[in-house]
């Protein structure tokens, strides 16, 4: 399921009273909360949905797959995503 197809989901289960544009608006208006949300507390629980927290990569070596030399791989922040136990039971 892509950005467009979400809105519609979200039009459908609103019903007839809500614009294909006010939907997309509700759908950004999480996104953006979820985005705001992590990048200030670190972590965004949404109980019976899942956990979005900031999780650091620890420094590494890689492979650079051109010249086939080792690299080192920096240290790095990345959001990871933890489902709920009632989303993993639905899925």
């Amino acid at each position: 399921m892509n950005k467009v197809e979400l809105t519609e989901a979200v039009k459908k289960q609103l019903g007839t009273g809500i614009s294909k544009a006010e939907a997309e608006k509700a759908v950004m208006a999480v996104i953006n909360s979820i985005k705001a949300g992590v990048k200030k507390d670190k972590v965004v629980q949404l109980v019976g949905f899942g956990t979005f927290k900031v999780v650091e990569r620890k420094a590494r070596k890689g492979v650079n797959p051109k010249t086939l030399q080792q690299i080192k791989i920096p240290k790095s922040k990345t959001v990871k995503f933890v489902p709920g136990k009632d989303f993993k039971t639905k899925v």
